[in-house]
């Protein structure tokens, strides 16, 4: 049996890289991390305790405390993320923590903080991560990269499905414009900006559907030695 791969699943907003990754991660029996959900797990620590993360000393003081988990979800299948050991994968969706996930982000020290605990999570190999910078800062010798795009429309339209599927009310014209400055503060911020690394396999699933694109995938990463 051969030995586990690091797969590094990179891309825009809505997108469906958690989807493929833990879909992939299950298909491969791998280990899968959210690194996003990690970014808004600390954003919602940020909100509840009215942290300014424009204050690099309250910044400083706050990360400390901050403590990120992964457990099986009792519900269902996969996983819930947790803050603190508190159960906050339904917090950490809402419309309220996409708003302010990117600008957190975005901020150097919070990335040093959190890509530090990717890397230790991901370091036995056998795991697929999904992120922005994954393929070109957390793991740039990642086995195999992959950077997903859809067409922006397509995109919105699956983001408002998601939240009015979840209970909450929100309307395209706020998702199209939530997503569009996602993808602006992303793709121009200072540390780690979103971008495509030399050596990833573009996917634009725009019309393809999320079988087809598992399977595409998964053949690549037994290619590399899944």
């Amino acid at each position: 049996m051969s030995t586990g791969i690091i797969i590094a699943i990179d891309g825009f907003s809505a997108c469906g890289k958690s989807t493929l990754a833990k879909s992939l991660a299950k298909e491969l029996n791998y280990t899968y991390i959210d690194t996003g959900a990690m970014y808004r797990a600390a954003t919602l620590y940020f909100l509840d305790n009215e942290i300014d993360w424009d204050n690099a000393d309250a910044v400083d003081g706050a990360l400390p405390q901050i403590r990120i988990s992964f457990r099986d979800n009792p519900n269902g299948p996969g996983q819930v993320t947790c803050l603190n050991e508190k159960d906050v994968e339904q917090d950490i969706r809402s419309m309220r923590v996409s708003q302010s996930v990117s600008p957190v982000a975005a901020v150097s020290a919070v990335r040093r903080f959190l890509v530090e605990q990717q890397q230790a999570f991901g370091a036995a190999g056998s795991c697929v991560l999904d992120g922005r910078d994954i393929g070109t800062v957390v793991f740039p010798d990642a086995d195999l990269k992959i950077f997903l795009t859809a067409d922006p429309q397509e995109r919105a339209r699956r983001r408002l499905a998601e939240l009015l599927a979840k209970g909450q009310a929100v309307g395209m014209q706020e998702v199209v414009e939530n997503l569009t400055e996602r993808d602006r503060i992303d793709s121009t911020r200072a540390d780690s900006p979103l971008r495509q690394a030399e050596d990833a396999v573009v996917i634009d699933n725009t019309v393809i559907t999320q079988e087809e694109q598992l399977a595409m995938v998964a053949a690549l990463a037994r290619m590399r030695g899944a």
